[in-house]
Parts: structure tokens; sequence; C-alpha cells
């Protein structure tokens, strides 16, 4: 057994230390599609009844006992009841075939995680929001879009999953490389409905190597060290389906993102993330109110994990000020 998992373990299979002034609750629900989702609901030890929530998950690839339980926990101690959860087909949540991605399954969780954190004896159902990190950035804003029970929403390293699998990084991906991307999955389909089911990859971190991107080797030292390391994520642990990839060709995420006003919106980025692009045009696509934060020197997964660098009392304050401002429709 390997010291990352001894160590997830020892602490509840969890990547970083539980607060002494937050309890977590194990709890499922299912989504408008019938998959049932697994969570995490941390709650204030002395918070009282009727607390604001927020719903959080991320980031693509990664289970709850990572960052979007690391946040939870943070918020938590800063009053509010967080639930982190494993998106549908995922870590501890339902669905097959297994490490399966969707635009629209992936937003739908978000809302299924609304749906219940609004029936919560001790939640103030006009108090909900929802935090995004990395490539559930995306499906957070695409989330409040379309469901105006939703408050507030801020996001951190924000992925853009749509348009970085159809366009590539800045847009590199030429017309050919796409078409090419599209034929070698529409056949992979033939392969996968002949053998029953679906193939999976090689675990990509665990190619990394000197020759490597910057961004790519933060990566591994995240998620392939005891840092971040979890049995359960598949950047850990596994691989996407080869065919995963198919269901955000062709489906912008972010169509609707002026929808969200007049709720507010907060994106935090990394100043030497390698995905602060993503942040900053989301930014400049969104209407007011929004807010974009620039932290000095931080790399994208630095927002992950690091506790010391994730401004956290600014998401305390953003979501107290933001929550209670608008009652339900």
């Amino acid at each position: 057994m390997s010291l990352a998992t001894i160590l997830a373990a020892q602490q509840g299979g969890r990547t970083f230390q539980l607060s002494d002034r937050v309890t977590v609750e194990k709890v499922t629900f299912k989504n408008r599609y019938g998959i049932e989702l697994a969570g995490d609901l941390y709650i204030p030890k002395n918070g009282g009844n009727q607390l604001p929530a927020l719903a959080i998950s991320g980031p693509f690839g990664a289970v709850k006992e990572q960052s979007s339980g690391l946040y939870a926990n943070q918020m938590a101690e800063r009053g509010f009841i967080a639930l982190a959860f494993d998106p549908s087909y995922t870590g501890e949540s339902g669905g097959e075939p297994r490490n399966v991605a969707s635009p629209d399954i992936n937003t739908e969780d978000f809302s299924a995680a609304i749906d219940f954190l609004g029936l919560q004896e001790n939640v103030d159902r006009n108090q909900l929001g929802i935090i995004g990190i990395c490539g559930f950035g995306g499906f957070a804003l695409n989330a409040t879009a379309v469901d105006k029970r939703v408050k507030a929403v801020a996001t951190t390293s924000m992925y853009d999953m749509s348009r970085v699998i159809a366009e590539g990084y800045f847009g590199s991906t030429t017309p050919a490389q796409r078409t090419k991307m599209l034929e070698e999955m529409s056949l992979q389909r033939w392969e996968d409905a002949k053998n029953g089911t679906p193939k999976y990859p090689e675990n990509g971190l665990g190619q990394t190597n000197e020759k490597s991107p910057q961004f790519v080797k933060d990566y591994y030292d995240y998620y392939k060290t005891e840092r971040g390391f979890h049995p359960r994520s598949i950047n850990s642990n596994g691989a996407w389906t080869a065919t995963s990839g198919l269901s955000f060709m062709n489906m912008p995420l972010l169509t609707y993102i002026k929808e969200i006003s007049p709720r507010p919106i907060l994106i935090i980025a990394g100043e030497k993330a390698h995905s602060r692009y993503f942040s900053e045009d989301a930014y400049k696509m969104a209407s007011e109110p929004k807010e974009l934060m620039i932290i000095p020197g931080a790399v994208h997964v630095d927002l992950y994990d690091r506790t010391d660098v994730i401004p956290f009392d600014k998401l305390a304050s953003f979501f107290t000020e933001n929550l209670n401002k608008n009652p339900n429709p």
C-alpha cells in the first residue's frame, strides 16, 4: 500500500485535515437523469439553523475527497453548509460506464446538489450558491445561467472544458486535427459497441517526464504524489473513456453566461496559471455584477489546495454579501 493511500485512509479518505469546527455527513441524492450522486455535507458545529449553503465540485477528474472537500471544509469553518460531491460516473457516484463526462449531465449535477440543499431543514433555500473548481468552473457558470435558484457563483482556476476539448489550448487545434479527433472517436464507438465495454487509455499523468510542459508537471505534483493522490480520482489513478470528449465537441458551455446577471459572479485565477485566459475570457463575456480576482504568483494547481493562497475569506465575504439579496423566483 502506498504512503498516499495510507495517509488518505488515516484522514477518512480525505487528502486534507478535517477542521475540528466542522462535522461531515455522507449523503446521496439523485439528479434529473436518475443517477445517484454521493456527497459529503460539511456543517459548522456551532452554525445554527437556516444557514446559507454552497454546492462545490471539481476539478475535472477529481473526487470530493480532494479539492472540493477542502473548499467545503474551509467554507463550513466560515459559517456555510457546504456540499462537496462526486459528479456522475465518477468517484462514489453512480452511472455506467465509469469515467464519462458530459457538459449537460455535469451541469445537471450542480442543480441536483441545489435540489438536495434546498430540502435540508438547516439550510435557507433563499441563500444558495455554487463554487466550481477547474473544469467544474465552466459547469458552475452554465448551471447558474439556467438555474435561477442559485444566487451567486464563484469559480477558481476555471477551465472551459468544451472550448479546450474542441479547440485545444489557445485555439491551437486545426480543422484537420479536429476532423481527425472526431474520426478516431467515431470509429472507436464501433469498437466499444462490439466489445460491450468502452476503451480506457492509460492514465495521462503517468506519462509525465522532464520534457512535459510545466503545467502538466504541476498536475502530476498534485494528483500523483502524497500531496493530492486519491485512488478513486480519475487523474490520480485512471482515465476518461476514449470517446468521452465527443460530448464536448459541439456544445459550447458559456453561450448564455450573460443570463447569470443580475446575480453576481466571482472569478478567481492564478497570475501564472496556464488556464488564466479561460477566466479572463469568461469575465469579458459575463454581464455585471462580476469580479475578476488574479492571485499574484499563483499557478493553476495552487488554487486546488494551497490554503495560504486560495482567498477563502474573499469567497466567504462574496457569498455572505450576495446570497440573501434576491428572493427565489
